[in-house]
């Protein structure tokens, strides 16, 4: 038996970054060799997203425990993929995919699935004594994700909901360090506008790490961020991003979203978002609308012209639904979260269906996932164009910031992604 087959698989539980349960894979080669994975969870989930599979038994973790997800890797998936090669990873997501027979993955659970097809990968990349990204590359890594800060967080239900996340992007930096320099500097001033604002009172950080505003209005959080630019010196080299996640935010019953205590139609959020891309350099927005409403991207993609619509919860790194995006030009790009389609080998035809049809891959990983998660290493292989994280507190917006760091110092010929054929807001 060759080296790289797989001798071995078994799962575990261990906890997140909100300590909450979840599954932990490792995969063991004849060789050898370990690769050790996890699905993450996000805080929102999309409607389409590959399905989250949990006991649901309120005496174990409020509900929240895996041990089915378990069982499902110890007695079904592991007998099935033992003696299959690991660096086949087409043939063994193909497998598990039959293995549970939905279009959801909801038999044996997405969480169940990803958590195994990230660990083959992995250990694939260790039979090569390499990082995932070097293992992903098909040539010389010339080009890095533009790093994002999701710098205020809000979102939720009811009269003050907001958007999801206010984001700024470091577009004109010269290299990674210096990226990563205007993100640490604009953050830390953020909450220093936000003392300002409270007459004094220091800021608190809530969801993600991300700062917490006094008040919920897009335009006045987005002025926070900007003012906070401008003290620091950045006026050139930062835009901004917004994550609308206006699933969220809609009532199927009126078929309005509630935000900032107003409620607004379809026309009259496309014209919110068009009159901020009016008065600040936004690079891309996600999840404009609910999830559902097509008629309605393909209405915005027409009347916003100075940034770019991406899917998030529209799309789900499903290659069907970035496929019919595309075609009705939708949106110009995609979130990039593996474990919303399941599979890796999913998720990287996902990409390559966006990078051949000119749409922008945009990793992220996920709010309170797991803090070891390894979105970012995959988005560098794959060539991404830009990275999401979370504000630069915490482990997984730590680790996730770190990776693109080591590729920049190890890729010394690399630079981060050129968006000046994007921006329209000049």
């Amino acid at each position: 038996m060759k080296s790289t087959c797989i001798r071995s698989i078994r799962g575990r539980q261990v906890m997140d970054a909100n300590f909450r349960p979840v599954l932990e894979v490792d995969v063991i080669t004849e060789g050898g060799f370990l690769g050790r994975g996890s699905s993450p969870t996000g805080t929102s989930v999309g409607k389409y997203e590959s399905f989250v599979l949990r006991d649901n038994d309120p005496d174990f973790f409020e509900g929240l425990s895996v041990y089915k997800a378990i069982d499902n890797v110890d007695k079904i998936i592991a007998p099935s993929l033992i003696g299959m090669d690991i660096l086949d990873q087409v043939s063994i997501d193909k497998k598990m995919i039959e293995l549970d027979g939905t279009s959801n993955k909801s038999n044996l659970g997405g969480n169940t699935i990803y958590s195994v097809s990230i660990a083959c990968l992995k250990a694939a990349s260790r039979t090569f004594n390499t990082f995932l990204y070097d293992y992903l590359t098909t040539s010389e890594i010339k080009s890095l994700p533009l790093p994002t800060c999701n710098s205020i967080i809000l979102g939720g239900h009811g009269k003050n909901a907001s958007f999801q996340e206010f984001t700024f992007c470091p577009f004109g930096a010269n290299n990674m360090t210096e990226a990563i320099e205007i993100i640490t500097n604009v953050d830390k001033e953020v909450g220093k506008v936000i003392a300002q604002f409270q007459r004094g009172r220091e800021a608190e950080r809530g969801k993600g790490h991300g700062w917490i505003p006094p008040f919920t209005d897009p335009e006045k959080v987005l002025s926070i961020i900007h003012e906070a630019v401008l003290n620091c010196g950045y006026e050139k080299k930062v835009a901004y991003a917004l994550d609308c996640a206006s699933s969220e935010l809609y009532d199927k019953k009126t078929q309005k979203y509630c935000l900032n205590g107003d409620l607004l139609n379809r026309s009259e959020m496309i014209n919110l978002i068009k009159d901020l891309t009016e008065k600040y350099n936004i690079l891309f927005v996600e999840d404009i609308l609910e999830e559902n409403d097509w008629d309605g991207y393909i209405q915005a993609s027409k009347e916003i012209t100075k940034t770019m619509l991406i899917g998030d919860d529209l799309t789900t790194t499903n290659p069907l639904l970035i496929k019919k995006a595309f075609e009705l030009q939708a949106v110009k790009g995609f979130i990039f979260k593996p474990n919303q389609i399941g599979t890796v080998s999913e998720a990287l035809d996902a990409h390559r269906y966006a990078k051949t049809h000119g749409m922008l891959t945009i990793p992220s990983h996920r709010g309170g996932g797991t803090i070891w998660d390894d979105v970012m290493e995959i988005g560098i292989g794959i060539g991404a164009q830009a990275a999401k994280s979370c504000a630069p507190r915490g482990g997984e917006s730590i680790w996730a910031l770190n990776w693109m760091y080591r590729a920049s110092d190890e890729n010394p010929q690399a630079r981060i992604y050129d968006f000046s054929k994007y921006v329209n807001f000049e």
